[in-house]
């Protein structure tokens, strides 16, 4: 059965670099058993985000606890609980790939070696390779392999399929959802690929510039927003169509194309039948919603 706890907590976390607010007084909760996206563009603060759950960066104000331990106390015990995998991970390029695995595996009791064997197979890892001969494909491969291979309790994902081609993160996001099925695990993913994202996650985080402009489940976003076209069935539509605020609407005379925030399906499908309209509901994609709500925020701080 699955803690309730927060395994991760964050109140009014800031973080500076320079002239530059990476984050902006967030709260945060995250509980076990969730699989979630981290999505933002490039300078948002989701690595400063990640890095402060794991103490490799100290919030400048409010406070972060992972594991029930201040995050800049992190210890042996709360970290071999985490794995972590980010672009920019450093690896000891002079040892063979096989050296490297067991030099890692040795620190940890319950490292998986059937998981490690089943891994080295699909991705097709050479244990002879140097790791500084590796591309950087390769090289992301193994860092995902030593950071999965002990079966973290939480699992810390920064760009983990940047360096991947499309048949190696087809196989990386089925290992994902293999590795899901306990419950009791938890995923943050960060990652610019969205159409990958949304195969996997069930809880959203969206950040700009520092502040957390959504923290909710992944089935709440998509019935916040919806795509509908409208079809006239006696002639042109009229101007006010009658939903209100309306989202990147593309119309011409008898149809109308737009998205609608806060609208449950039998008010819409009033709204289509009182214009004498034929409906089509569904609802937006990961990356669209992405793009609204970042959209929106733009708008907000003009």
């Amino acid at each position: 059965m699955i803690n309730g706890n927060p395994i991760v907590q964050m109140r009014n976390v800031s973080k500076r670099f320079g002239k530059i607010q990476a984050l902006d007084k967030l709260d945060l909760d995250i509980k076990p058993g969730e699989i979630i996206g981290l999505l933002g563009a490039n300078g948002a603060g989701k690595s400063t985000l990640l890095r402060c759950v794991i103490g490799l960066y100290l919030a400048d104000e409010g406070e972060c606890v992972t594991f029930e331990t201040d995050a800049g106390e992190l210890g042996p015990k709360e970290l071999g609980r985490i794995g972590y995998v980010h672009q920019e991970g450093e690896l000891l390029e002079w040892m063979t790939v096989k050296q490297l695995i067991r030099y890692v595996s040795a620190y940890y009791e319950n490292w998986n070696r059937q998981l490690e064997a089943e891994y080295i197979a699909d991705f097709d890892i050479s244990l002879k390779d140097r790791v500084g001969s590796l591309s950087p494909g390769q090289r992301q491969k193994l860092a995902i392999l030593l950071a999965i291979g002990f079966e973290p309790e939480l699992l810390i994902l920064d760009e983990p399929a940047s360096g991947l081609d499309p048949i190696a993160r087809s196989q990386f996001l089925d290992m994902l959802l293999g590795i899901i099925q306990d419950e009791n695990r938890t995923i943050i993913i960060s990652s610019h690929i969205l159409s990958d994202v949304e195969k996997v996650i069930d809880h959203t985080l969206i950040m700009c510039k520092g502040r957390m402009l959504r923290d909710s489940s992944f089935d709440n976003l998509r019935e916040e927003f919806l795509r509908v076209t409208l079809t006239s069935l006696n002639g042109s539509l009229p101007r006010d169509l009658g939903f209100g605020k309306i989202i990147d609407c593309e119309r011409e005379n008898c149809q109308a194309v737009f998205t609608v925030q806060n609208y449950s399906q039998e008010m819409l499908e009033a709204g289509a039948k009182s214009l004498n309209c034929e409906i089509a509901i569904r609802p937006l994609s990961l990356e669209e919603i992405y793009k609204v709500v970042v959209s929106q925020e733009a708008e907000a701080q003009k």
